[in-house]
């Protein structure tokens, strides 16, 4: 049966984020030529407000929103990592991001591999770089889209067959047109409007369904007691799961920052006092993700059954459950928004990884700014598209099991990121043989073991990206001291 109410509200939220998106090239206009910074990190213009909610929109995604309630929901503590984890990556942003900016700044870098062949002076380090970046990120842009067709399914909002797959494929053509007009600036205006509505939504939902529970202290005893009898796990962390879930939070936070959906928002701020701003003030979109996990706890304690598997779906079904239609209609608008914001930025920052930094550099380096703008833009119509086909094409373990392989490898090029930025001491080669070394131990033990993200070493579980890490800067620092030995050449340009 048809909600009309809960229709229209969401069907509102939609077309409100529609309009934002078509008119964000006349909201700033600029009387100058295109060019990729431009397009790619709108000038970058955007102070410490913007830079907030497009850094906060593009690091917690709708899939986010999806899953980790979900893990929550099944798997009871080791669901809360990624609340651990968004809150030591709080630091991590403040200390890295401003300093990458003014180097990336200082070398005319657009792209993060833009700066790494700059340091290091390496087109196979470059390549390795911007290649692990875009292979990272096309099965997240597909997961933001997995994550939306849940919770619309969940709250019936999703029509069965073609007919839905062809409404999902409209919202996202309406951001592909968007983006490819606007660029970055596109999703930083929708950025806002997501901000506003997911705090909103979350906040207004958590009171009131809080409240039908009899407050937090019986939501918690009721959902530890349903937890248990169900699955035979707890709310609570066995301390034999503490390195897993230790690992797990860090690995994580210092790999989220390599994403270039991130570093592309960062490399849009207009200076490093910006960015120090903007992770100052991040810890409220930590907040916002707890919210979301309490209403896991929630779920559990009114009672709600998720179909086998499909865990992520027990808020959503929730929210329909308590809500008035009129309210939960604008609630699930919030989470499809959610997904537009991450995943046009994940398209704008893939697009200019490839035409700088593989169709420049290896196919046309004689092109103009004109040409890079034309070839990003078409670009990042192909990768939307690409993850369409993702989504209706692939089973979606399929694309989650390629985004816990995306999560491992892009740890991997950390130490060319970073370790630049500290040192002169690390050799290119040596750092690209690291990044070969942690992509195949990475890949190997993720597969081996069927795609589970930890790995016993020893007694210890650990994530499996650690590990893997752990591997890459091993070598590479043999590798460094044996070139550095034989003299073959200067480690980095300056």
């Amino acid at each position: 049966m048809i909600k009309w109410g809960e229709t229209l509200a969401f069907v509102g939220v939609l077309l409100a984020a529609s309009a934002l998106a078509v008119t964000a090239r006349r909201l700033r206009p600029i009387e100058k030529l295109p060019d990729l910074p431009g397009w790619a990190l709108a000038d970058r213009s955007l102070g410490p407000v913007t830079t907030w909610f497009l850094l906060g929109g593009s690091i917690f995604t709708a899939y986010t929103f999806a899953a980790v309630p979900g893990l929550v929901y099944a798997a009871g503590a080791i669901g809360f990592f990624p609340f651990v984890y968004t809150a030591l990556l709080c630091p991590v942003l403040f200390v890295l991001l401003p300093r990458l900016w003014r180097a990336a700044r200082d070398a005319g870098a657009v792209t993060v591999a833009d700066w790494v062949r700059h340091r290091y002076g390496s087109p196979a380090l470059m390549l390795a770089v911007a290649l692990t970046g875009v292979l990272a990120t096309m099965p997240y842009i597909a997961l933001q889209l997995i994550g939306v067709r849940a919770v619309l399914i969940a709250g019936g909002l999703y029509p069965p067959g073609l007919v839905g797959d062809l409404a999902l494929t409209a919202v996202f053509a309406v951001l592909a047109v968007a983006t490819y007009r606007s660029g970055l600036r596109a999703p930083t205006v929708i950025a806002f409007f997501k901000g506003v509505l997911i705090f909103t939504a979350t906040i207004g939902v958590l009171l009131v369904v809080l409240h039908l529970l009899g407050g937090p202290d019986a939501a918690l005893a009721t959902a530890e007691r349903r937890l248990g009898a169900t699955t035979g796990r707890s709310l609570f962390l066995d301390p034999e799961l503490g390195p897993a879930f230790v690992s797990l939070a860090v690995g994580s936070a210092l790999a989220l920052p390599m994403y270039p959906h991130v570093l592309t928002a960062a490399f849009a701020a207009d200076g490093p006092a910006a960015l120090r701003r903007a992770s100052v003030a991040m810890p409220a979109w930590t907040m916002l993700l707890g919210l979301f996990s309490v209403l896991a706890v929630a779920a559990l304690a009114a009672g709600i059954t998720a179909p086998p598997g499909r865990a992520e779906v027990a808020v959503p079904m929730l929210v329909s459950a308590v809500v008035p239609a009129e309210a939960s209609g604008i609630v699930f608008g919030a989470l499809v928004v959610g997904a537009l914001v991450p995943a046009a930025v994940m398209s704008v920052a893939v697009a200019a990884l490839f035409t700088r930094n593989v169709y420049v550099p290896f196919f046309h380096p004689t092109a103009t700014p004109k040409h890079e703008v034309r070839v990003s833009r078409m670009v990042s119509l192909l990768v939307k598209f690409a993850a369409i086909g993702f989504v209706f094409g692939l089973r979606e373990q399929d694309s989650i099991n390629l985004q816990l392989l995306g999560g491992v490898w892009i740890l991997q090029t950390m130490p060319a990121v970073v370790l630049g930025l500290v040192s002169s001491w690390w050799h290119r080669h040596g750092l690209l043989a690291g990044w070969l070394a942690g992509m195949v131990t990475g890949t190997v033990l993720v597969v081996v073991r069927g795609f589970t993200s930890v790995v016993a070493v020893g007694s210890v579980l650990l994530y499996v990206a650690l590990v893997a890490l752990a591997v890459n800067l091993a070598v590479a620092a043999v590798a460094t001291i044996v070139l550095r030995r034989r003299g073959s050449g200067a480690v980095m340009s300056t």
